[in-house]
């Protein structure tokens, strides 16, 4: 319909088949956006003839919002007035071609002596920006800056070896202990040079870079798989002399009549002749040995790295008998409320990604 005096000439909105009913659903839906609301009730406004004053007063915006949807709907319909085509657009997206070529770059050896690409000289070199590069390598999951390390065991038995300490680990023996022992060697004592100070609100703790050492002690360890008490004791030395010493305080501890089988791994000290002699007189007891280079199999390794991580990175010790006092707090609280150890890993998928890993490092030399 055509306007009336006091509107543009140049307007004409023409209400199509469902137009009517669907702004009137926006105006109806308490859920719909104020823009959208706004907008149906100049339109609607406008198709009743209504002059632009009196389309502004039933809007609440100004003339020139009413003319511009009103042009919008010209052009676009309904659909033109739930969308905001004035809004800023995005970035272009990248070409192909030109990640693809980027991509191919990341995955080659960097220019010169370096030994990896940084987000800068891949920029410089591909003629894009930091954050387009980052943006590239960011979707395609590429961090060059990152790195990995691994080890893998070429330990001939490292198949059956897998599946002995796992069968332990998954369904222990009857009327058994299963333990998984270590040693926790050269803990140091370290004392800060100046007092530590406190987290607070925006600001991190802090605590200084230099140290005083105090001295080292050894931690020797054995978790119980089942209920996840750890037995611990620390000594100044990790020789045959000290875990045979262990030992005997566990065979002390352990109930008798149980059998104990225990997870450990290749250190020299597990292999002694005077270990194998000890174990030929405690006939109750069985040694599992871990693949070499495979000590992530032992389960006391990971109570190690949280003993670590809560109590000793960025504990202070006047002296090597604060530390070991430490340690063995730390011991009691654990064993207040211990988990018992549950393990996950499928040991057939173990071989396998690590029969993968020969055949990579075998086809690289």
């Amino acid at each position: 319909m055509l306007y009336d005096s006091g509107m543009r000439s140049d307007v004409e909105v023409r209400l199509g088949p469902g137009d009517r009913e669907r702004l009137e659903a926006v105006l109806a839906d308490r859920n719909s956006a104020q823009k959208h609301v706004w907008r149906a009730r100049i339109i609607l406004a406008t198709a009743e003839g209504c002059g632009t004053m009196e389309i502004m007063r039933r809007a609440g915006v100004s003339k020139p919002c009413v003319w511009r949807w009103q042009r919008r709907f010209m052009e676009a319909g309904v659909d033109g007035l739930l969308r905001d085509k004035t809004r800023k657009p995005g970035r272009a997206p990248v070409p192909g071609p030109v990640a693809a070529r980027l991509i191919e770059r990341t995955l080659g050896a960097p220019p010169g002596e370096t030994t990896h690409w940084t987000s800068r000289a891949m920029a410089k070199v591909a003629g894009l920006a930091i954050s387009t590069v980052q943006k590239i390598w960011r979707t395609h999951g590429l961090a060059p800056h990152r790195l990995r390390t691994f080890k893998l065991s070429r330990d001939p038995q490292f198949a059956s070896k897998i599946r002995d300490v796992v069968g332990l680990y998954v369904d222990p023996p009857a009327h058994a202990v299963v333990l998984s022992v270590d040693e926790k060697s050269q803990i140091q004592a370290l004392d800060r040079t100046q007092p530590s100070l406190p987290m607070k609100k925006g600001r991190a703790g802090t605590m200084t870079h230099d140290y005083i050492r105090n001295g080292t002690t050894t931690l020797f360890a054995a978790m119980n798989v089942l209920d996840g008490t750890v037995i611990g004791q620390c000594m100044q030395r990790h020789r045959h002399q000290e875990f045979i010493r262990f030992l005997n305080r566990l065979e002390r501890d352990i109930p008798a009549g149980k059998l104990v089988h225990v997870v450990l791994d290749n250190y020299g000290s597990h292999k002694h002749p005077k270990v194998r002699a000890w174990l030929s007189r405690h006939p109750r007891w069985t040694f599992h040995f871990t693949p070499t280079s495979a000590s992530w199999l032992n389960a006391v390794e990971g109570f190690f790295a949280r003993l670590s991580n809560r109590r000793l990175r960025r504990g202070v010790f006047h002296s090597l008998v604060d530390l070991q006092a430490a340690i063995n707090r730390y011991l009691a609280e654990h064993n207040q409320s211990p988990k018992p150890f549950v393990w996950t890993a499928d040991p057939d998928a173990i071989i396998a990604a690590a029969s993968r890993g020969y055949q990579v490092l075998d086809s690289i030399h």
